[in-house]
């Protein structure tokens, strides 16, 4: 399959710690298998950020969305929680904590990043999504 050609996954979450892992997994497998291999590690990253941020902000399930189209990747994760985000904080001034680091990470990484209401299967929530270019 060309790289050109887009394409979209979209792995559904329990509420468990041990899907960040999974759902990092499934990423590098996805992004090795369409040849975008120098995207997997900050991908990965990123992905393990979203994801850990709606597990452990939320009670209710959750889902990681991947799409590749005209050479941008965007990483989404939707959770069950409506409520906007917390906006990062400085990456700097945040030092080693692990507390509020996630989407100051995103902002530094990601090319774009940004988030929006959306209802899946009756739940309202929100998807938080970031997009790294080819280049």
């Amino acid at each position: 399959m060309p790289e050109s050609e887009p394409w979209e996954y979209t792995l559904y979450i329990p509420n468990d710690p041990r899907a960040v892992t999974v759902a990092r997994r499934t990423l590098r497998l996805i992004l090795t298998m369409h040849g975008l291999i120098r995207l997997v590690d900050t991908a990965e990253l990123l992905a393990a950020e979203l994801v850990s941020n709606a597990v452990r902000h939320t009670k209710g399930p959750a889902a990681l969305r991947v799409r590749w189209a005209a050479g941008v990747l965007r990483i989404g994760a939707w959770d069950a929680d409506p409520a906007p985000p917390e906006p990062p904080g400085e990456l700097e001034l945040l030092g080693e904590g692990e507390e509020g680091r996630g989407l100051a990470l995103v902002q530094a990484c990601a090319d774009l990043w940004g988030w929006q209401p959306l209802a899946r299967h009756g739940n309202r929530g929100k998807f938080v999504w970031c997009e790294l270019g080819a280049a």
